[in-house]
């Protein structure tokens, strides 16, 4: 089966449901066993399989038991999706949850194949971008 452009787009909405319903065999159901996820940001994060995939979500739900997905821009060329996200909720510690950033799918016969994943916690404070820059060209 062929992914169009508007599978994958169809395929991101599923995902996007199942997220917010908290329903976590529909998450699941919506990556190939197979599935390849890369973090170029932090590479020893990166894995292979939707076991995986559950492991890591039942996890998130228990952790922030009311987690909300927002997908803030998406674009989509045939079997590929690039989507900006924001994720939110409160952790079972009564903190904040909240992550932002780029989710890169690559969808095959109607479930996610690959993810390049770039969504990280969000800095509340810190220093400006002159304190960030000089902190990156220091370590």
């Amino acid at each position: 089966m062929a992914t169009t452009a508007a599978s994958a787009a169809e395929l991101t909405e599923r995902l996007l449901a199942a997220t917010n319903s908290h329903d976590l065999e529909s998450l699941v159901g919506c990556f190939a066993p197979g599935f390849v996820n890369e973090t170029p940001v932090h590479p020893a994060r990166s894995f292979v399989g939707a076991e995986q995939v559950r492991r890591n979500w039942a996890q998130i739900f228990a952790g922030v038991p009311d987690l909300n997905a927002e997908i803030l821009q998406r674009s989509v060329d045939g079997d590929t999706v690039w989507t900006e996200w924001e994720m939110r909720g409160t952790r079972v510690d009564g903190k904040p949850h909240l992550m932002r950033g780029i989710g890169i799918f690559t969808a095959e016969a109607g479930r996610w194949r690959s993810l390049r994943f770039y969504l990280e916690p969000v800095e509340q404070g810190g220093g400006g971008i002159d304190e960030a820059v000089r902190g990156q060209l220091t370590r």
